[in-house]
């Protein structure tokens, strides 16, 4: 169980991680001299990415990230990062790739390189049961937080324009606003609500549902070893005991069907 004492903490090691991490993004052939690989993760968002007490990185998205080191033969070197700086990070070279709860979208692909889709991730929009919020027209005038610059913010600043859109570095953050009474509904992941529960059971519920993501690695445009690699680890790691054993412990759902493509996403390289 990850405390909201410990949230906090690493809602403060990332931001003095952001700042200090030199550049340091190797290639295949690289980081297998190094012998690491060098994986940006989120720290407070459990059961994708966080932080224990010790600093240990956990979550589904740590099990992938070190089931793959592991296929290579390597270790996994966890890098906290807030979910505004991930894709920047890897930009900056200060991280080989994103195994951080990145939703794939069209627009990313311009920045990204996407591996194919290991897990599938619906948003919603979540407020206290009390609360008439039965689509996105009543949120009108509604102080709605959001993940800055995360799916969440996008969709929801298209599609309510009359919200009173307040963005937060991280879901942590987010979370705690609604909790707090800083906002009054949240865009949300399908697992806030287990979060909420454990702060306050029974008082909060999805409203309704906003979007479906699907999860992928992310590496530098252009990377084809890399995005080779994780493209054959993942089509042998999806459905194996392995995955399910850690899709069962970290995010309990049922897996799903993953798609083959996505509009306006190449999970390749072009050669």
């Amino acid at each position: 169980m990850i405390s909201q004492t410990t949230l906090g903490l690493a809602v403060a090691a990332v931001a003095l991680m952001g700042a200090a991490l030199p550049a340091g993004a190797m290639t295949l052939d690289e980081a297998k001299a190094a012998g690491k690989v060098r994986i940006g993760i989120q720290a407070d968002n459990c059961p994708w990415g966080c932080l224990s007490t010790t600093g240990e990185a956990q979550g589904f998205d740590a099990a992938v990230g070190r089931a793959f080191a592991k296929s290579l033969g390597l270790e996994a070197e966890f890098v906290p990062l807030a979910v505004a700086n991930r894709i920047p990070a890897l930009t900056a070279n200060r991280v080989d790739m994103l195994i951080a709860s990145v939703g794939i979208t069209a627009e990313r692909a311009k920045s990204v390189q996407f591996s194919h889709p290991y897990a599938a991730n619906t948003l919603y929009v979540t407020a206290a049961k009390t609360a008439d919020l039965p689509d996105a027209a009543a949120l009108a005038g509604v102080s709605v937080g959001v993940p800055r610059s995360a799916p969440m913010d996008t969709i929801l600043t298209k599609e309510a324009p009359s919200a009173d859109i307040r963005r937060f570095d991280d879901d942590a953050a987010n979370i705690q606003a609604l909790l707090s009474g800083q906002v009054q509904a949240v865009g949300s992941n399908q697992f806030y609500i287990q979060r909420l529960d454990k702060a306050s059971a029974g008082t909060y519920e999805n409203k309704f549902k906003i979007g479906q993501l699907y999860q992928g690695v992310a590496t530098r445009l252009g990377e084809s070893d890399w995005n080779t690699a994780l493209n054959g680890f993942l089509k042998s790691y999806i459905g194996s005991e392995g995955y399910n054993a850690s899709h069962a412990e970290w995010l309990q759902v049922p897996t799903t069907d993953l798609p083959a493509t996505i509009d306006g996403v190449s999970f390749t390289v072009s050669q």
